[in-house]
């Protein structure tokens, strides 16, 4: 076929789900009491059959665990919440050891009532689970994608994302707040003189996409994922490049069209998703 065929009808498609309504909120407090230091909410309007794209930061540096946390953020993305905190250790891997080089690293975790029945531990059953592995691995790959490992020394940045209440989307969310906790200790490092500038090229986040009752939604919640008939999760930078894609057609298999709606489709959320976190680290000023 020609190129026409293959872009038949996603231009058609893009021009429903244009419109967004930004807003942002300083000075006031959370539901426990907390005062918020920096928020930014911002609702993406698309057509029924994509649900509202509602994203929030809330960056809580000093307030989560103990003064001396160097990053932290609680990023919700519809009902889904995960604490997202980056420590910094001045060692390194054996494997990195007198190479000049740094590393990030990741863990991820659920809490056990953050589904609708209760999820026992990993830590009592023994043994971290297969999910948990790809999830972290997932992450740390991601925020490596864009970070200059040379220029941040041979340092360790450990990121936990704890995921407190889930409803789909949990790895895409871990990614997009791990990246603002990132940006927010490599902040801390500037500000103490240990860094000249951040050590990252370019920011990361990520979001689902998927296929439900023939329609193409974005950022599936835990009911749509569910009887999805494809799930795809998309990892991309700022500069539009892609970091990951992990695509599965769960029931019926997809063609070049519906893959093109989908892309384009994420790299819009992903886009918004990435202008917040811009508003939450703009002091940081990127190594290029």
């Amino acid at each position: 076929g020609n190129g026409a065929d293959k872009t038949e009808g996603v231009d058609d498609f893009l021009k429903e789900i244009d419109g967004e309504v930004l807003r942002t909120t300083e000075g006031k407090k959370d539901s426990s009491g907390l005062e918020v230091l920096e928020r930014m909410e911002i609702e993406k309007l698309v057509p029924a059959r994509c649900r509202r794209y509602i994203a929030t930061f809330v960056s809580q540096r000093g307030r989560i665990q103990h003064d001396q946390v160097e990053g932290s953020v609680l990023i919700e993305i519809g009902n889904t919440r995960v604490i997202c905190t980056a420590s910094v250790e001045e060692t390194v891997p054996q494997f990195l050891r007198n190479s000049g080089k740094g590393w990030i690293t990741s863990e991820y975790a659920m809490i056990p009532r953050a589904t609708l029945t209760r999820t026992p531990r990993e830590s009592a059953r023994g043994r971290v689970g297969g999910r948990t592995h790809e999830i972290q691995r997932l992450i740390g790959r991601s925020l490596r994608a864009v970070a200059d490992l040379t220029r941040l020394g041979e340092r360790t940045i450990f990121i936990d994302c704890d995921v407190i209440q889930a409803d789909g989307g949990t790895r895409t969310a871990s990614i997009t707040g791990a990246f603002v906790a990132l940006g927010l200790a490599l902040e801390r490092l500037v500000e103490a003189g240990t860094l000249t500038s951040a050590p990252l090229r370019d920011f990361v986040a990520a979001t689902s996409i998927g296929v439900v009752d023939g329609e193409i939604l974005l950022d599936l919640n835990y009911e749509e994922d569910s009887r999805a008939e494809v799930d795809m999760n998309l990892v991309m930078t700022g500069g539009k490049k892609i970091v990951e894609v992990q695509g599965t057609a769960e029931q019926h298999p997809f063609d070049d069209t519906q893959l093109r709606k989908m892309m384009e489709l994420a790299r819009r959320g992903i886009e918004s998703l990435i202008a917040k976190q811009q508003a939450m680290l703009s002091k940081m000023m990127l190594r290029q």
